[in-house]
Formats: structure tokens, C-alpha cells, sequence
């Protein structure tokens, strides 16, 4: 990519590390026992971090029925089990700050990660919760790391209503827990401005989906 050359020929390579959580967090309490966390810029060097995934990444696009119809994932998509090495040491450091960081509260450790590359603001993600393998009854956590150009996450209690606005990239970390996946959903929505790329990572415990 033209980005990783320029950055590699004028040495401008930051260096790219997680920071503290602790009292770091900042948690907002929603209803019906759902709430988010959130610590903006937790990742230092997020815009080199950013290049290194766009070129590393064996990106790809998806199809999926839509009613009547098959039509194109708005995203480029690349799913890690927990068996696999992911693209870069970085998110290995991530997985066990946040595996020690929510140990007790969550009870089961993130295991799988999936990353979404937004190429423009024509790329998005409908309103939906995570609860594929967990059958809606269960609470569990999500934590989503954004780097490069940020986009808003909105959320809205499920079956609609008002929506809360989160602009997240460049490094930004928010984690959905509580009954967040049950009952409240969360969408990046398509936007008519010019806005650049932006890929998020997406951790979750063993099963969520």
C-alpha cells in the first residue's frame, strides 16, 4: 500500500503499544442492565497499526441473502479462531490486557477476534447484537478496537428508540457488557461525507458471534 511504503521510506514508523485500563475506563451505565465501557486512544501508534492490518490481512468480501436477493457485505471481513496466530503481535498484547482487565467480571476469556475493514462511508454495519452461539439468553462482552479514520458506533435499545453516538478510531477502545448484546443493538452507519478507512477489532469470548 502507497500509505506503509511512504511510512517505511521517510521512517516514520510509530511505535504501537496498549496503554493502562484500570481507572483509565470510563463506564456508562445503560437500562435494562447493559452498559459500555469506553478508553479513547488506548492504543498508541493506531495509524501505523492501521496500515500494517490494511496490507497484512487476507481481507475479503462476503455475500449474503437480503430478502429476495443476494447482495455484497458493505465491509471486507477476516475472522481469526482461537487457534490462530493473528496479524499482529499488538493484538496478542490487547487480548491479554483485556483478559486481565475483565477476568472476574466476564468469567471466560476473549478468544476469537474479527476485524472489519470500512473502505469509504459506503461500507457499514446494520443495527444487530452479537448473540449468535449464545442464544440471546446469555450475557457476554464485546470489546472493539478502532483504528484509522473514526466512524460513529450508535447504539439504541433493542427494538428501537433513542441512540447513543460514539466516535471511535485512532486507537479508541469500547466494550459492550452487561445484557448489551440481548437487549440493546449497535450499529456504523453509511454516511454521504468523505471520510477515510477505518478497520475495527472485534473481541469476543469462545461461541459469540
Amino acid at each position: 500500500m502507497r500509505g506503509v511504503f511512504q511510512a517505511s521510506l521517510l521512517g516514520l514508523d510509530e511505535d504501537v503499544a496498549v496503554g493502562a485500563l484500570g481507572a483509565t475506563v470510563h463506564r456508562t451505565r445503560l437500562d435494562r442492565g447493559a452498559w459500555i465501557d469506553v478508553r479513547p486512544g488506548w492504543l498508541s501508534g493506531a495509524d501505523t497499526l492501521f496500515e500494517r492490518l490494511a496490507e497484512r490481512v487476507p481481507w475479503k468480501g462476503e455475500r449474503r441473502r437480503m430478502y429476495d436477493k443476494v447482495v455484497d457485505v458493505p465491509r471486507l471481513l477476516k475472522f481469526y479462531e482461537e487457534d490462530e496466530p493473528l496479524p499482529d503481535p499488538v493484538l496478542d498484547d490487547a487480548r491479554r490486557a483485556l483478559n486481565a482487565h475483565y477476568a472476574e467480571e466476564l468469567g471466560e476469556p476473549f478468544r476469537t477476534a474479527g476485524l472489519c475493514y470500512y473502505r469509504d462511508g459506503r461500507d457499514s454495519v446494520a443495527w444487530h447484537g452479537d448473540t449468535i452461539g449464545r442464544g440471546g439468553t446469555e450475557d457476554t462482552m464485546v470489546a472493539i478496537i478502532s483504528v484509522g479514520t473514526p466512524r460513529p458506533l450508535l447504539l439504541r435499545p433493542r427494538g428501537g428508540g433513542h441512540s447513543l453516538r460514539h466516535d471511535l478510531g485512532h486507537g479508541d477502545l469500547i466494550v459492550m457488557g452487561g445484557s448489551c448484546q440481548r437487549t440493546w443493538e449497535h450499529a456504523v452507519p453509511k454516511t454521504t461525507r468523505p471520510t477515510g478507512p477505518r478497520i475495527s477489532i472485534q473481541f469476543r469470548p469462545r461461541g459469540v458471534r
